[in-house]
């Protein structure tokens, strides 16, 4: 076993690895016999759920939500990798620190104001899918967005600490 895997981070982060991917299993899995279980009900039987299609959206939006985290623990979110190639290599990770820091803050921003959509649809008393509490389904809003900040940070930090980090030099003796 990698020694990083045996630390109490470690496995936090393989439980947490864990438990987005089941997550995203089981919604998507749940989403598609959803899906096709109310469009047999119309077809067939001429009837159907009324709230269905606004769970089915909700659904879509926290695996939307759940994978954008996924791919930012991963790397794999969207980037476009072009400064790097232009510049010395000293400095070649400086655009990827800027765009992790910049894409903290957008996170970081909208996990804040998630939060205040959350606080105000609780304190209103907003309602989905006839009446369960809105705050309930958008309440995975500012806790994607907030792990998603936190990786980016995460990420910046490396980057810094690989621009910081004192350059070797080979020297010919001769």
């Amino acid at each position: 076993m990698p020694e990083h895997q045996r630390t109490f981070l470690g496995q936090l982060e393989r439980w947490g690895t864990a438990a987005e991917n089941a997550a995203l299993v089981l919604l998507l899995g749940g989403l598609m016999l959803l899906a096709v279980g109310q469009i047999v009900m119309r077809i067939f039987f001429n009837a159907g759920f009324v709230w269905m299609d606004e769970f089915l959206k909700l659904m879509v939006l926290w695996i939307a939500l759940i994978a954008s985290v996924a791919a930012s623990r991963s790397g794999r979110h969207l980037r476009i990798d072009v400064l790097s190639h232009f510049m010395p290599e000293r400095l070649s990770r400086l655009p990827m620190f800027i765009a992790e820091g910049f894409a903290a803050g957008i996170c970081g921003t909208l996990a804040w104001q998630s939060m205040r959509f959350v606080k105000l649809s609780y304190e209103f008393g907003d309602t989905v899918l006839v009446d369960t509490p809105a705050w309930l389904a958008h309440g995975i809003m500012p806790i994607a967005f907030g792990l998603m900040s936190y990786r980016f940070l995460l990420s910046m930090l490396r980057e810094a600490v690989h621009l910081l980090r004192p350059v070797v030099t080979a020297s010919v003796d001769g």
